[in-house]
């Protein structure tokens, strides 16, 4: 072979493999997503959840944003009220792993078809919009979540939709639209939505006392001597005695209760009504005392009343401001005869509640100076008055028309009254005599 027919067959050889090489990068290219990201990869390539020091959610009625300080977020909208740390750091966990379960290539224009059109005023035409930034104010991501993804079964018999997804828009992606397996439930742009709902919990209460409306004077005082026992009525007449059905409630008062709403200090007068307000002392066998003071809302007027007569509708809930103090004892009181193992382990026991009663009252005293919105139903038990906590008198037992008087004699005998007109005489019978015959 020579020199000459090398070099041609080494031109074809560099032939065949260009032509080799753009057929392989035209069938790559033919399979590649236009989307920056595909099925199966996380949204986000890297998502700044380490840097995020504030989430603003956005709809078409409204917006709140959280606020990260000294490592809690708290609800700007609520004057910093401490928000539920979970909440906000699960959606943040959540979209750095969320993974892209379909793409479907379009440009931003496209998002009124996906929900997430930012200019419509309804709910399901908006979608929610997510955007986080960092402690400086720079915007480190910003995300939409459209229309629900609904699947193709019938409607379920126990009700609710079917959706399987939703679709999600990454704002820094302009090459396309995804889908996801993530609903977001809990995501919304209602502030009280995000609260933590850490509230009051008075335990093994001693006592209880509520003012007389618009005063400072008590309208009753409720108080016990053991947790075991019953409420007495302070000052109770010989005659009163309490309905332990409606006192009985008094024990447990706001165990695990929870809050409607917190009030922001700027719209506490507007909210609150011009008469009503009450009073409420509570104190516990522990040393806590809680005083409450309690005020109805504004009734909220109807816009055109059907007669001039017609009152307004009162609504259901109060708004609640409580100030908590505690002397908590500092020893035990040691029991006369006591066993040295037994003191060690009652010591331990005491001291183990101590620092729990001292957490508890740090958290609870952290809510002074915040006015929360109560439902009505929960300060029921209390809002009673004094006539209201006492058994009702039996009613006397019908006479029986048929018993008659009866009197009682020396001797233990009984008199029973003559028969009336409506008893039947007693009849007496005489066999007839038969007169012999005279002789």
């Amino acid at each position: 072979m020579n020199k000459r027919q090398v070099i041609i067959l080494w031109v074809i050889a560099l032939a065949l493999g260009a032509a080799v090489t753009i057929v392989k990068l035209s069938q790559n290219k033919a399979t590649q997503s236009a989307t920056k990201r595909t099925q199966g990869q996380t949204l986000f390539e890297s998502f700044p959840a380490t840097e995020a020091a504030s989430v603003t959610v956005q709809s078409a009625t409204g917006s709140v944003t959280l606020v990260k300080k000294d490592a809690t977020w708290t609800v700007s909208e609520r004057d910093g009220y401490p928000a539920n740390n979970a909440y906000v750091n699960d959606l943040i966990r959540t979209l750095g792993e969320l993974k892209v379960t379909v793409a479907m290539e379009a440009g931003p224009s496209f998002a009124p078809r996906f929900g997430m059109d930012e200019s419509a005023t309804k709910e399901e035409d908006r979608g929610l919009t997510a955007t986080f930034k960092d402690a400086s104010g720079k915007e480190l991501a910003k995300v939409s979540l459209g229309k629900n993804i609904e699947s193709g079964a019938a409607p379920s018999p126990m009700g609710g939709g079917n959706a399987v997804g939703r679709y999600i828009r990454n704002h820094a992606d302009e090459s396309g639209f995804y889908a996801i397996s993530e609903m977001f439930p809990a995501v919304t742009a209602d502030a009280k939505a995000w609260l933590n709902s850490t509230f009051i919990n008075p335990e093994k209460i001693q006592s209880i006392t509520l003012s007389q409306v618009g005063k400072t004077d008590a309208a009753w005082t409720l108080t016990r001597e053991t947790e075991e026992a019953e409420f007495k009525l302070q000052g109770a007449t010989g005659t009163e005695t309490l309905d332990t059905a409606v006192t009985g409630p008094l024990k447990t008062l706001f165990s695990y209760a929870r809050f409607e709403d917190v009030v922001p200090a700027a719209k506490v007068a507007e909210r609150a009504a011009a008469e009503g307000k009450r009073t409420a002392t509570l104190t516990t066998f522990e040393g806590f005392t809680y005083t409450l003071t309690l005020t109805p809302t504004k009734s909220a007027a109807p816009a055109a009343p059907a007669s001039p007569e017609a009152a307004p509708a009162a609504t259901d809930n109060f708004l609640l401001s409580v100030a908590v103090a505690a002397e908590l004892p500092k020893e035990r009181k040691k029991e006369e005869g006591e066993k040295p193992e037994d003191a060690k382990t009652k010591d331990s026991a005491f001291a183990d509640r101590l620092k729990s009663l001292t957490e508890k009252l740090n958290k609870e005293k952290a809510l002074a100076n915040i006015t929360f919105e109560v439902a009505k139903s929960l300060l029921d038990p209390v809002l009673k008055e004094r006539d209201a906590l006492l058994a009702k008198p039996a009613a006397p037992a019908a006479p029986d028309p048929s018993a008659g008087n009866v009197q009682q004699l020396p001797g233990g005998m009984i008199a029973r009254p003559p028969a009336t007109a409506t008893t039947a005489p007693i009849e007496a019978v005489t066999p007839p005599i038969s007169v012999p015959a005279s002789e």
